[in-house]
């Protein structure tokens, strides 16, 4: 019997950092177990999402187009203006929007999307180190090479793709841009948002600004790359960004998210999505326009999180390198060795942690930045978390 030929690239992808988190503790969570190691947030949704649901029931019986309805691009759009004080008129609800199913769809897609070769040669994707694990695998399937960028001051903080040399910007197709960060939880200022978006535009490549975590915020909220293609002028060119209700609403079931960006490129996303991307059924880009609309249910969950990181100072602060993050659910914490105080917590307290070496590439000189780190999810409720993390705190010593 002939065998199937699978794609080669597929060779190329490490296993899913979760996968490797199972077959390095033997096996998978147990019911009475505290998994902290992915950010799949537990607070309660907000009760209007049911309701909407029920109310809209009668639209499952129909195919969603594509790019949505338009009371869910409107509703996105008057978020975006309101959340980064936008000028009207920056974004076109019709040119400049597309729901998606969840950004890790979107964000996987938008490197298919503009991965063309650059001067004949292989294109450049450049990605923050550590990483979200999905810009990796987006950059080898869209046969583009990955750049890892480190922190410009130290593992903790931002890239800055502006001081790259300019042969390795002329051939980068694609930036990925996380702020606040998965895992670090680190702000891009406006600053280097700005030097960003100028690289973008003056090498040709897209920045993508993975903005997720962007309304979890500890002491104020995160500036986004829309605010700064106002500042800058020129519209949206060379800028996609990407939201999602996950985080900011608990709702990670509900899978949508936005992409809002430059139309050139969101008219190529769109030809491509028809294709090969999931439409949002309408019920659930209904619920999702409800909840864009809505900022109280936001700033309780906001205010849910800031008790968690008090709590968190309380208990580590002075411990484990820890950093208050200043936005986002998630610690990041130097162990020495991430997978082996990962193999602890499971052993000796039935704590999951993500070791900081599964969300991390190897530097020029074979080190794996991440390595020394574990990342810890604060998405349970407030007595788990605290429980938790001093149970983390005696196990692992420090």
């Amino acid at each position: 019997m002939k065998p199937p030929v699978l794609d080669s690239r597929l060779d190329q992808l490490a296993d899913y950092p979760f996968t490797r988190l199972t077959r390095l503790l033997g096996g998978p969570a147990e019911p009475s177990s505290i998994v902290m190691s992915i950010g799949e947030p537990q607070h309660t949704p907000p009760a209007l999402v049911a309701e909407v649901l029920a109310a809209q029931a009668g639209l499952w019986g129909k195919y969603p187009p594509a790019n949505g309805s338009p009371d869910f691009r409107q509703a996105v759009t008057a978020w975006a203006n309101r959340r980064f004080d936008l000028p009207a008129g920056l974004i076109d609800p019709e040119k400049a929007v597309l729901p998606v199913a969840g950004t890790r769809e979107a964000l996987f897609l938008i490197a298919q999307t503009v991965c063309g070769p650059r001067q004949g040669e292989r294109p450049l994707v450049l990605l923050p180190n550590p990483f979200y694990q999905v810009y990796a695998g987006a950059a080898v399937m869209a046969g583009a090479t990955p750049v890892y960028v480190p922190g410009a001051d130290g593992p903790a903080s931002q890239p800055d793709f502006s001081a790259l040399a300019p042969e390795i910007l002329e051939r980068a197709a694609l930036a990925y841009l996380c702020t606040p960060a998965n895992p670090q939880g680190s702000v891009a200022d406006a600053a280097l948002l700005e030097r960003s978006v100028r690289a973008a535009r003056r090498h040709g490549f897209v920045l993508a600004s993975d903005e997720c975590y962007s309304e979890i915020w500890d002491k104020a909220p995160p500036p986004g790359v829309l605010s700064t293609c106002a500042a800058l002028g020129e519209g949206l060119s060379h800028v996609v960004a990407f939201n999602s209700l996950s985080k900011r609403s608990s709702v990670p079931g509900l899978r949508s998210g936005f992409a809002m960006g430059d139309e050139r490129v969101m008219a190529a996303f769109n030809r491509l999505r028809s294709y090969g991307g999931a439409a949002t059924p309408l019920p659930i880009l209904a619920a999702a326009a409800a909840l864009w609309r809505d900022e109280a249910h936001v700033e309780v969950n906001r205010d849910l999180y800031r008790a968690k990181l008090d709590v968190a100072e309380d208990i580590l602060a002075g411990r484990f390198g820890f950093i208050r993050p200043a936005g986002g659910f998630f610690l990041w914490l130097d162990v020495g060795d991430g997978e082996a105080a990962a193999v602890k917590l499971w052993r000796d307290a039935g704590i999951r942690v993500l070791p900081g070496a599964y969300l991390a590439g190897e530097d020029q000189s074979g080190v794996n930045p991440g390595k020394p780190y574990i990342r810890v999810a604060l998405v349970h409720d407030l007595e788990t978390t605290g429980n938790a993390l001093g149970r983390l705190a005696q196990v692992l010593g420090g």
